[in-house]
């Protein structure tokens, strides 16, 4: 229960103001939320199929028990066969009669049912099932896929367990990391947290396409873009003057007796020209 209400309270902690959402900030969303709401849903349904179960459980008992009678009454119909006959030839021979003539029809029902087995094998279609496995090796490598790696090879008995000790090792290996995650997220939900949480992403997930596709107008992110770019370029420009201004005031501020020097050099020098071209 507490681990339900924990997530219902960070999903919604990640739902974002309407006004303040960007393109990037719904898809991001939306893409976190659907393989929640998908999980929730698979979840919904093992417990519903879990009630059905239980439900089928009443169903299987009366179907064994008309299946019980059905027998009794097959039962019942050979010893009248039997009794039948007896009346025409003795008791112990028309017992072996009907006998013989029941295992002539389980003979013949099962030599049928070998041959239409037979017939079918193997059950897998092999031959579109190694078409699939060649187009997704030559999807992978190309001209490079070998073909000839479709064809299974024969194992001995000893390469028979190891592959079987290593599957039940790899599949030992994913229910615990399952466990571990299950342990992590705490006790799971009860169908009412299930069908109210999903129920809530759900209308979480609607306003988020609204907002797709509000944010997914060209014009409106043209303009977004375009007075971003004018706000950007405006603080590039004043920070651009102002640092220019700022340095100017420092050069001046540390170099102010060479210039002033340099200024009173130069006028003399322009008066003494002036004096000697008058002369």
């Amino acid at each position: 229960m507490a681990g339900a209400q924990n997530d219902v309270k960070v999903e919604a902690e990640e739902i974002p103001a309407s006004g303040g959402s960007t393109l990037v900030a719904a898809i991001k969303t939306t893409a976190r939320l659907v393989p929640r709401q998908v999980t929730d849903e698979i979840e919904l349904a093992k417990l519903e199929l879990n009630h059905k179960k239980s439900r089928l459980g009443g169903v299987a008992t009366y179907a064994a028990l008309a299946l019980v009678f059905l027998t009794l009454l097959v039962i019942a119909l050979v010893v009248a066969a039997i009794a039948g006959l007896a009346t025409v030839m003795p008791l112990w021979l028309s017992a072996l009669v009907v006998s013989a003539a029941l295992l002539v029809l389980i003979a013949i029902s099962g030599l049928v049912t070998y041959k239409k087995f037979k017939s079918l094998l193997p059950l897998l279609p092999e031959n579109a099932w190694r078409g699939i496995r060649h187009d997704i090796g030559i999807a992978r490598e190309g001209r490079d896929f070998d073909p000839s790696t479709l064809i299974p090879k024969k194992l001995s008995k000893e390469e028979k367990k190891a592959k079987k000790a290593e599957v039940e090792a790899a599949a030992a290996k994913a229910k615990a990391e399952r466990e571990a995650k299950a342990a992590e997220l705490g006790p799971k939900a009860n169908e009412h947290e299930l069908i109210a949480r999903t129920n809530a992403r759900r209308e979480h997930l609607v306003t988020l396409r609204e907002e797709l596709l509000e944010q997914a107008d060209v014009k409106k992110q043209a303009a977004y873009l375009i007075d971003e770019a004018k706000t950007r370029a405006k603080e590039t420009v004043s920070s651009t003057a102002g640092g220019a201004l700022a340095q100017g005031v420092e050069i001046v501020k540390t170099r102010w007796k060479p210039l002033s020097v340099f200024a009173v050099s130069a006028t003399a020098c322009v008066l003494l020209l002036r004096k000697l071209f008058k002369k």
